[in-house]
């Protein structure tokens, strides 16, 4: 899950044992099988590219087709290949095309050896067939929040009649696909791919979002889990359905706590501020100075040059501070952005916050043609069971507000188009989330991860029988390939090209820190 810069909609844990009790409800495992499609691939810049032809509606594999993009990084050793690695980078919205492409150099030689390295974009998103509710930029910015999360009843008012733009617009738009969207959708058309390369059993690695679309696939399909990690792991019930009557006054985005996984790594970024000295900017008590300028901002906002009309507030700060933990190498530019900021340099400030604000956007977004977004909606309301009525949004961010001071609107309301989102959820998988799988899956999970918290990762692997859970100590969001730790890069590497596990109980640490350099 991803929040990014301040205007974005959403990109998108502490719970105790009774967590292992798996929801139940959704759609049964077994819908009627489809043929599985044929992939003709075709040089394209160093890779294959090849389309899929999946049904739109897996309860009639007869019916109306659609077409999913898929990316291959072809194994370089064809004697030791071991099949194809399926990549989900997250979102939920995140393209595995892209993914792929961008971050072929980052695969380690012993995996590129073994696999096919394929990236797909799930439906309704990127190059595959796309949910589309708005013809241009235009008309999606006109149903964009300008604010973080709303406070006032005014911007309560503002804030649900621009939810009521997106979904009026999807409704009147987006087609049949906005009713096929949920992840359950996507694991069966996964499950379609797999047959369609020809392998028996599903290799796969995914991050954030995509460990939820790893245990909705291993939930669906059991027997033909392979080497299986995820990565940044969100717990399943909560995003499904909670826990009890949690879903009728609790938001997903509340549920999952991700509001309070940013509030221990934002402590943490404190400590390794003040830990570093000279090396961070900001360090000397740095918590009680950042509490300060959310103070000045929330009577004085910052206008800063060179962003005509753009004042920077208390709120603006907490989304740009929420999207800097996710990455710790971004932790040093930050502090030095607060210590602008506090000085008074506001032209220096300036060009530190679009700099974080470019880093923490989608490379390109900006500058590109329009590509709809709303598939991130689309899927995340598909698949959750949330309250029927606006009102709960705002007592639930007023809740979360106690426990999370300086997240938990700002999670918690990321998900308020949900209260009357015009798709049907009626494909979605909602546990149990126990089943045996074939192959053991492998769960990594970060101390300081500030959207996806560690508790997520050890929720999910008492849930599943057959899993064995690998802890990074670290920080930022995501551990393996992204973090630049050689503990963990190795131990996953392992797994999925020698099936050989992490001894139970394993602990990676950082070997560095944020301000002096990680690995």
């Amino acid at each position: 899950m991803r929040l990014g810069a301040h205007l974005r909609r959403f990109s998108l844990v502490a719970v105790l044992a009774a967590s292992v009790t798996a929801g139940l409800g959704g759609v049964p495992a077994a819908a009627a099988s489809a043929p599985a499609p044929t992939i003709v691939w075709s040089e394209c810049d160093g890779f294959e590219c090849g389309t899929a032809e999946v049904p739109l509606d897996h309860q009639r594999p007869a019916g109306e087709r659609i077409s999913l993009a898929l990316i291959k990084l072809p194994a370089t050793d064809a004697s030791h290949r071991k099949g194809s690695l399926f990549l989900n980078p997250g979102g939920p919205g995140g393209s595995g095309v892209s993914a792929v492409r961008d971050g072929a150099s980052s695969f380690p030689a012993e995996l590129r050896r073994a696999y096919d390295i394929i990236g797909f974009d799930p439906r309704g998103i990127g190059e595959s067939a796309t949910l589309r509710c708005f013809t241009n930029r235009e008309e999606a910015e006109a149903a964009a929040h300008t604010l973080p999360y709303p406070l006032t009843a005014v911007e309560k008012q503002q804030w649900v009649a621009t939810d009521g733009l997106l979904a009026d617009a999807c409704a009147a738009n987006a087609g049949p696909i906005l009713h096929h969207m949920s992840t359950a959708d996507v694991a069966r058309d996964l499950d379609l791919l797999r047959i369609a390369v020809g392998d028996r059993y599903l290799n796969y690695l995914g991050y954030s979002y995509g460990s939820y679309l790893g245990m909705t696939y291993a939930n669906l399909f059991p027997a033909t889990v392979g080497a299986f990690v995820i990565d940044g792991v969100l717990d399943p019930v909560a995003w499904s359905t909670g826990r009890g009557n949690q879903a009728r006054t609790q938001p997903f985005t509340d549920r999952i706590l991700s509001a309070a996984g940013g509030e221990v790594t934002l402590a943490e970024f404190f400590r390794q501020c003040d830990k570093a000295k000279q090396q961070c900017a900001f360090s000397g008590n740095a918590r009680a100075r950042y509490e300060a300028l959310l103070v000045r901002m929330r009577t004085s906002p910052v206008e800063f040059p060179g962003i005509p009309g753009f004042f920077l507030t208390d709120r603006n700060l907490v989304a740009t501070t929420s999207g800097a933990l996710y990455n710790p190498d971004s932790w040093s530019d930050f502090s030095e952005f607060l210590a602008d900021l506090e000085a008074g340099a506001n032209a220096e400030a300036a060009v530190g916050y679009q700099e974080l604000e470019d880093e923490l956007s989608d490379a390109g977004a900006a500058a590109a043609d329009y590509t709809p977004g709303e598939g991130m909606q689309a899927v995340t309301c598909a698949d959750t069971a949330n309250p029927s009525t606006i009102t709960a949004w705002s007592v639930a961010a007023d809740r979360s507000a106690r426990l999370a001071p300086h997240f938990g609107r700002l999670w918690t309301w990321q998900s308020s188009s949900c209260a009357d989102w015009p798709g049907s959820s009626d494909s979605r998988y909602a546990g149990p989330w126990n089943r045996r799988t074939a192959h053991p899956v492998l769960v990594v999970g970060n101390h300081f991860d500030p959207s996806t918290p560690y508790t997520g990762a050890v929720i999910a692997s008492l849930l599943m029988p057959n899993s064995r859970l690998l802890t990074y100590t670290g920080w930022g969001h995501l551990a393996y390939l992204k973090a630049g730790n050689r503990c963990i890069d190795d131990k996953v590497t392992a797994y999925l090209v020698s099936d050989t596990l992490p001894r139970k109980g394993t602990v990676c640490r950082p070997t560095g820190s944020p301000f002096t350099g990680t690995g």
